[in-house]
């Protein structure tokens, strides 16, 4: 049976009173044994904790919200993505979430986000749910589990109470679910919800907003380091192969989503990895896979036997979506500081599912800004109701949805790290040839895998190049393990005139995305995109 382990500190500095008990930093074991009690999750035969969420399998970006306020009003990229909501209604969300946690059993931990001490954030995660708990202390840089720091002063504190409802007729929230943040309180409000990725992408949000006032750009990207040193950067948009291709036996492991790039170098923000699980096997993906089997892992909306409590990572009963959240220490090759120096290669993931984009390409400084600020991929049918064809999906700086500045913002500091330290940049398509999707097949993995690994490896400096006329890039006519005809998009289409029709569709939708940040990227950037 779990023992109670009362905090040293209390939690009167954040308005909760009189609350029930209170368990402080609790470890994996202590906080398994809380969600059993609770009965908020189930062991699985191979270890893991597995978990529902209930009817939000996902994140609820139409949820989200930024309190408006002094401070950061003219600061804020406001619109769709970054929608505003008025002190007064942030406060009687807050006051309505404080009374409800009278007498209320709730979970502490004190992490940090940032594995560089010098830009590292403290932050507290106050939770009603003992696997939210875990979650956060899996997924951030957590304190000794069973200890108490006084000092330990949270930069930001999340207060996640999904059984806490909305109204949004008072509110002025989109539905009962809400995701609030307000950087004049430091503060964070989750409620109506109980998928747990919202905890982790609400601090990754806070970090969008603080680092670039100290000169450090903040990245929706996985890192890894070779033998000699060499770091790399893969962004990239689910369903492109960020987790994958990062993922190299060969290469260690820095952090799989969320980095900052600082005048040192580069770190993680994160101590845990939060990868899909579905259709996961053990031949495609051997150290992912193997997380699944592991004693520590947080298991959501994953499929098992009742009876056997064996998992079935196929089944998308509950949702494609299913997540595992484990330490990225499960990870054979990682990178124990997770830390590395500036970028040798930067790579751009897309998958294009119109056939059209070169499997890897090199890109000016001027080209990799304009596809940084595009985020380019592509939905393709059957992956959402309603999609019937390829659809074009632009996610600007690969991660709108957690951008909280102007783009050009971010893209201004990743030009001048690219810069500054001559880091070469790639674009990947690791989607489509011979045809769009339907009529031509993905591109072969082993193949973006060796084009990635000459790339890193410098094997593609000296090979000769073709300048692509239509989308600016230049495409190496030559690489190592990949036969030469797979390196021309159109040398793969059956019609070459169906390859510039599809081509030239493809490139006024990059053009007309990129209208929404033409009056404030400069020239070259502009002039770097595909030509109409």
């Amino acid at each position: 049976m779990a023992q109670a382990v009362l905090s040293a500190p209390d939690l009167t500095a954040h308005g909760i009173a009189d609350p029930g008990q209170v368990h402080w930093n609790l470890g994996t074991a202590a906080l398994y044994e809380h969600a059993v009690r609770r009965a908020e999750g189930v062991v699985a035969e191979s270890g893991p904790l597995v978990c529902l969420t209930g009817v939000h399998t996902g994140r609820s970006p139409n949820d989200k919200f930024l309190v408006r306020e002094p401070s950061t009003a003219s600061n804020v990229w406001w619109g769709k993505v970054n929608r505003d909501i008025a002190p007064a209604q942030f406060e009687a969300v807050k006051q309505r979430m404080l009374g409800a946690l009278r007498g209320r059993e709730l979970f502490v931990q004190d992490c940090f986000a940032g594995a560089d001490p010098e830009y590292r954030l403290p932050i507290r995660i106050i939770t009603e749910r003992a696997w939210h708990s875990l979650f956060a202390r899996t997924m951030f840089l957590a304190s000794p589990a069973g200890e108490t720091d006084p000092g330990h002063a949270p930069g930001f504190t999340v207060i996640d109470v999904p059984s806490v409802e909305a109204d949004p007729a008072s509110h002025g929230t989109n539905s009962p679910v809400f995701i609030l943040l307000n950087f004049a309180e430091r503060l964070v409000l989750i409620g109506g919800t109980s998928y747990a990725g919202e905890i982790k992408k609400s601090i990754f949000t806070v970090m969008n907003y603080l680092l670039p006032l100290r000169d450090v750009l903040p990245m929706h990207c996985s890192a890894n380091i070779g033998a000699d040193g060499d770091t790399a950067l893969f962004f990239g948009l689910s369903g492109t192969g960020k987790t994958t291709l990062s993922s190299d036996p060969e290469r260690r492991l820095i952090g799989d989503d969320e980095h900052g790039w600082t005048a040192s170098g580069v770190f993680n923000f994160e101590g845990g990895c939060y990868a899909k699980m579905i259709n996961l096997s053990a031949e495609a993906e051997p150290e992912i896979y193997s997380t699944t089997r592991r004693f520590g892992t947080v298991l959501e909306n994953v499929v098992l036997d009742p009876r056997t409590r064996q998992l079935d990572l196929d089944d998308d009963t509950l949702t494609e979506n299913t997540r595992g959240a484990y330490p990225i220490s499960f990870i054979d090759n990682w990178v124990p500081s997770g830390q590395g120096g500036h970028p040798r290669n930067v790579v751009m993931l897309t998958a294009d599912a119109f056939g059209v984009l070169p499997p890897i390409a090199r890109l000016t400084p001027e080209a990799a800004m304009y596809h940084f600020l595009s985020g380019y991929t592509a939905k393709v049918a059957g992956t959402e109701k309603g999609v019937t064809e390829p659809q074009a999906t632009f996610s600007t700086c690969f991660g709108a949805p957690f951008m909280v500045w102007h783009p050009t913002v971010y893209a201004k500091l990743l030009g001048d790290r690219i810069a500054e330290h001559g880091s070469r940049v790639w674009l990947v398509n690791t989607g489509w040839t011979g045809g769009p999707y339907g009529t031509g097949a993905r591109m072969r993995i082993a193949h973006t895998r060796a084009m990635i690994n000459a790339a890193l490896s410098g094997a593609l400096d000296d090979v000769p190049y073709q300048a692509d006329a239509r989308f600016g890039v230049d495409v190496p006519r030559t690489c190592p393990g990949v036969p030469a005809d797979v390196l021309i998009p159109r040398d793969t289409w059956a019609s070459g005139a169906d390859y510039d029709a599809q081509a030239g569709r493809l490139a006024v939708m990059f053009t007309e995305n990129f209208e929404r940040f033409a009056a404030q990227a400069e020239p070259g950037i502009k002039a770097a995109g595909p030509r109409v």
